[in-house]
């Protein structure tokens, strides 16, 4: 039951929202949030602002004055802490990763797109422009509309650079490939 006083004012505050919501405020936020606690919602505090930031604007059509706001207030709290077992139910259980356990091993992402130090050191070998444009098309994913425009080239000048930068990393790679010969043999 509401004390008579503040169900008197609040009555009186009902032409007035901010007035009605601070007297539901200050009348129902305690008990909203230990209603939230009991049922064991996590971050029963943040529940308890949202159920009164959702309050604020159904004010001017609230009837029943702060014993509406109760009822409205407990209602969407109890919504709140349904939605809150929903998620919780869809989200899997987290487990603290323990390194000392885990003894799968794999080559990184990295390793694989880019077939290890060896095509990182044949890229070292390339002209700055022939890098650039490889790592905007070939790595990035770029279109030559947008490779264009970053290297702030024709369309046309960006496909011959790159058909010359895979000429020249063809060229370096065949070179690594091919053993020396020794010529003193």
């Amino acid at each position: 039951m509401l004390n008579p006083l503040v169900e008197e004012n609040a009555q009186a505050d009902q032409d007035d929202p901010g007035l009605l919501f601070t007297a539901a405020y200050n009348t129902f936020s305690g008990p909203v949030l230990g209603y939230l606690r009991a049922r064991g919602v996590e971050d029963a505090e943040a529940v308890t602002q949202d159920v009164f930031l959702a309050l604020y604007p159904r004010i001017p059509t609230l009837q029943g004055g702060l014993q509406g706001a109760k009822s409205l207030l407990f209602s969407m709290a109890h919504a709140r802490m349904v939605d809150h077992y929903r998620r919780r139910e869809r989200t899997p259980d987290a487990a603290p990763y323990e390194a000392d356990l885990d003894h799968r091993s794999a080559p990184s992402a990295e390793d694989q797109a880019v077939g290890g130090l060896g095509a990182i050191h044949l890229l070292e070998g390339l002209p700055d422009d022939y890098r650039e444009v490889l790592a905007l098309r070939v790595v990035a994913d770029l279109s030559v509309e947008e490779t264009a425009s970053i290297m702030d080239k024709s369309q046309g000048a960006i496909k011959q650079l790159q058909r010359r930068a895979l000429t020249a990393l063809r060229k370096q790679a065949l070179a690594q490939r091919t053993p020396q010969r020794n010529e003193h043999a």
